[in-house]
């Protein structure tokens, strides 16, 4: 669920809700508390938005950000509970997709709260203002293909998938064995090479998302429809080789995560769960910190 586009829409939407579930957990509570800031910095980065913009963006921000700290991130600890319940027993791969689904149907939720605004904000830009996001997008294709080696040998590219999935496994685990991390990778390397078929089809999504724009100004419930769709719909357009082949590698990763947390010992999975429950209780507690009396009465009735 890590986002490969990041257009005001998203940045708006998005905000550090599932950002953190998606894999950026380890500063969940500093981040989210700073999610205003972060927020604005980006969509100024990919923008450069005016001060009135900016204030517009703050304050519309400031809306989406009580709705999801108070009213969302509850039920992300009870979604993150689960989870951790079937990792305790076992993972299967009807587990690993009830993970994804949960992640996508919370991150469309999102979506369909925050788009009339994330619309609102994108109708007020300048030519000049989308030249930047595409100057910003082309830097952000290099980074990803110098980071996934498309340049590279079939080798070169399974060598870094290697790289970033051990470095994220350890995140959640701790220390790997010498003996583990070669079974992983041995199980890496017998995945599809993806990569410039995904870095193809982020291109597409970047084309698409600058067609949409072109009718920015037009009627506001219509554009904010198309948004919407383009935000929670993002295989719609794929070609059909790219969405079988992309298919068919998603049932293959689920059996890696499967046989990944079948290799974990009693001490690297008890590792895992207790750092699920950190972020939890991190979740927890960002929904009760400073929250308005009103919601506190209503979620109390």
């Amino acid at each position: 669920m890590k986002s490969h586009l990041l257009p005001l829409a998203r940045l708006f939407i998005a905000g550090c809700g599932l950002l953190a579930l998606a894999g950026c957990m380890s500063m969940v509570g500093f981040g989210y508390r700073q999610a205003d800031h972060i927020a604005a910095w980006k969509a100024d980065q990919y923008f450069d938005l005016d001060a009135n913009q900016k204030e517009e963006f703050h304050k519309r921000f400031a809306r989406f950000y009580t709705w999801h700290r108070y009213e969302q991130l509850p039920d992300y600890a009870s979604f993150l509970a689960s989870g951790g319940q079937r990792i305790e027993r076992g993972l299967t791969s009807a587990d690993i997709d009830w993970f994804a689904e949960g992640l996508r149907s919370r991150y469309r939720r999102m979506v369909r709260y925050a788009a009339a605004d994330a619309a609102d904000m994108l109708a007020t830009l300048t030519p000049a203002q989308i030249d930047t996001l595409e100057k910003q997008w082309q830097k952000d294709n290099r980074k990803f293909a110098s980071e996934h080696k498309l340049d590279g040998t079939p080798e070169d590219r399974k060598q870094a998938l290697a790289r970033r999935m051990l470095s994220r496994i350890k995140d959640w685990t701790g220390s790997l064995s010498d003996a583990q991390e070669a079974r992983i990778v041995a199980l890496l390397n017998k995945l599809p090479d993806t990569e410039q078929a995904r870095y193809e089809d982020r291109l597409r999504r970047q084309r698409e998302f600058f067609q949409l724009l072109q009718s920015r100004r037009g009627e506001r419930q219509q554009f904010a429809a198309r948004l919407t769709q383009w935000l929670s719909d993002w295989e719609t357009g794929r070609n059909a080789e790219y969405a079988r082949v992309a298919d068919a590698a998603w049932q293959q990763r689920t059996q890696f995560y499967v046989a990944l947390e079948h290799m974990l010992t009693p001490e690297q999975r008890a590792t895992l769960v207790h750092r699920l429950q950190n972020h939890i209780q991190e979740f927890r507690t960002l929904a009760q910190e400073g929250r308005p009396a009103a919601q506190t009465a209503t979620s109390e009735r």
